[in-house]
């Protein structure tokens, strides 16, 4: 059973959300206050999907009400057909909790039958089983979010550089700027292949067109002030937690500089063991 199959759950206010995004970011599957009794349904359907779902992080807690006692059924289920799981329990002080729900100004699930204070006591009273059962507990009370992140990625044995993901589009100014980019680098001030014959009807993808790009000695001490410059900042960038990092590299047309130096740009970053794309995003226009 290759699947990663992570159930979040303890008490409310203690940071399960915080959680599930996380767990969005790393590339899992994630299911937010699914009853336990559709647990076991929920892998066989993980199963069926024959591996096109590797990493599942899902949320059950409290809010599914009396449904929450069928918790230790579901997880026998899981264990009878072999089905691996890891549970993660998020727990919190009193004190703190109280204070993130008035913050908040949410309502404590159990407050009904009760103020906040009796609602988190019982809370804790009905997750005392599962709690016996965790992989692993957090106590949230003096943490924060970036610290929990970092315990998660502690946890799952994710390599930081695998938390960020990175997308390097190469373009060209004349067809407009991506609205979207966290970093841009203009390479037009590189020799350009477009006034080379032989090389106008080619991209940055042909390996002709890449050693003209890269022959110059200029383009040598750009790529060394690049690679230089993205080493510093991406560790800087997931230390802030950011999960999502876009990465532009434009010339005139988008059909030869900027198409050569986003490849090498990618090639490197995936040595480095970053998750990393690249879309070419105008190699196709004239």
């Amino acid at each position: 059973m290759d699947t990663s199959f992570l159930i979040i759950t303890g008490l409310s206010g203690a940071g399960k959300s915080e959680v599930i995004k996380a767990c969005e970011d790393l590339g899992f599957f994630c299911v937010d206050n699914l009853p336990p009794a559709l647990i076991p349904k929920f892998a066989d359907m993980v199963l069926q999907a024959g591996g096109a779902i590797t990493k599942v992080a899902l949320v059950s807690d409290v809010r599914g009400g009396l449904f929450f006692d069928d918790m230790s059924h579901a997880l026998e289920e899981l264990e009878q057909v072999g089905f691996g799981y890891t549970i993660l329990y998020l727990e919190a002080s009193e004190e703190t909790l109280i204070r993130r729900f008035k913050l908040t100004r949410r309502r404590h699930p159990l407050a009904s039958e009760g103020g906040i204070v009796d609602g988190i006591a019982e809370e804790r009273r009905r997750l005392e089983q599962i709690r016996g059962k965790a992989h692993k507990i957090v106590d949230t009370s003096a943490i924060s979010v970036k610290e929990l992140q970092e315990q998660l990625l502690e946890f799952l044995t994710v390599r930081k550089s695998e938390a960020l993901n990175v997308s390097i589009v190469s373009f060209g100014f004349k067809h407009g700027l991506p609205l979207d980019l966290d970093l841009l680098f203009d390479v037009r001030f590189l020799p350009n292949p477009h006034y080379v014959e032989s090389l106008r009807p080619l991209t940055g993808n042909e390996p002709q067109v890449y050693e003209y790009v890269f022959k110059w000695p200029l383009a040598e001490q750009f790529w060394q002030k690049l690679t230089d410059m993205v080493s510093f900042l991406l560790p800087q960038y997931i230390q802030e937690g950011k999960s999502q990092l876009i990465i532009g590299v434009a010339c005139s047309g988008g059909q030869h500089r900027s198409v050569a130096m986003a490849n090498r740009l990618r090639d490197y970053l995936t040595i480095q063991n970053y998750q990393v794309r690249v879309e070419h995003r105008d190699i196709a226009k004239r």
